[in-house]
């Protein structure tokens, strides 16, 4: 098999209000890829793509080596898959779900799902529309990590999760990235699951990927800077995000550029970091236009 476990290349989908415009990454294998975007940017437009449940117009997404379409089933049997919203048999029971998974793949696990079960306390012999949103989760986990899946897509898996099932969920994910051979493209807007677990991040703003890298790069390449307004020095144009308060600022800025600020605080971005300040210019002229326009009305 390919060398990457993950590989989109020049993606394009366009809707009649939207487009994916050519979007290129790769993941790495023994890697958790945290994909970043405000709601609306493609982040599931891309997830639904690599799962071939919609057509692109242009580009090749490729599993291990393998095409997702021209090798669907070599593929599919490669990938375990936890959407977003529900889509299992929901007025079936989940064991009659977990029975079909068992048809669909070639190494179903019937131990491992057992193991899950239990271990989340899952009723599988209850019908799936009775869970609760959190217990639909760990369900579709259990069922895509028991078909032994070299490459796990997960559309905003932690949502709905109470903290202890996400610490649980993120152990588990780095277990299963742990003999360096598997991997994970963990699409969230929980960055701070994030921090806790990728190894790159990948930003999508508005339907174009703008920035994919791993956390050492990331580090190497960004910083979060904050101090009094006063040392920003007119370098105001050099930063890519800057949150200013009346004394106070802070902002994203590469690191090449934090020569031109004295007397300021340097950390590390985190995803959260990454994600606000690469869009915070492009919104907050309209968020002021909101506001300005709530005081004149009032």
């Amino acid at each position: 098999m390919e060398n990457k476990a993950l590989m989109i290349d020049g993606v394009t989908k366009e809707y009649k209000n939207f487009k994916l415009d050519n979007a290129s990454f790769t993941v790495e294998p023994g890697t958790v890829m945290g994909l970043i975007g405000q709601n609306g940017a493609g982040k599931t437009t891309i997830v639904r793509l690599i799962m071939n449940m919609i057509s692109r117009k242009s580009g090749k997404i490729s599993v291990f080596g393998y095409d997702n379409i021209d090798d669907e089933i070599k593929v599919k049997n490669l990938l375990g898959y936890v959407a977003d919203e529900d889509f299992m048999f929901g007025g079936s029971k989940l064991k009659n779900n977990a029975a079909v998974y068992s048809e669909l793949f070639d190494e179903w696990d019937n131990e491992k799902y057992q193991k899950y079960i239990k271990f989340w306390d899952i009723p599988d012999d209850k019908k799936v529309s009775s869970y609760s949103k959190g217990t639909k989760t760990k369900a579709m986990l259990a069922l895509a990590l028991s078909h032994n899946p070299q490459l796990l897509i997960l559309d905003e898996p932690t949502a709905g999760l109470d903290p202890v099932a996400r610490m649980e969920v993120l152990d588990i994910l780095r277990d299963f990235v742990s003999d360096g051979k598997k991997s994970v493209l963990f699409s969230t807007h929980i960055t701070g699951d994030l921090d806790k677990i990728a190894d790159a991040i990948t930003i999508i703003i508005d339907g174009k990927v703008t920035e994919s890298l791993n956390i050492d790069q990331i580090e190497d390449k960004y910083a979060v800077i904050s101090g009094n307004n006063s040392e920003l020095g007119g370098h105001e144009g050099r930063l890519i995000g800057l949150r200013k308060g009346n004394v106070n600022f802070e902002a994203l800025v590469k690191r090449s550029d934090l020569e031109l600020f004295k007397n300021i605080a340097v950390t590390s971005p985190n995803a959260e970091n990454l994600l606000t300040y690469s869009i915070w210019n492009n919104r907050k002229d309209k968020l002021r236009d909101i506001i300005s326009d709530k005081g004149e009305q009032a």
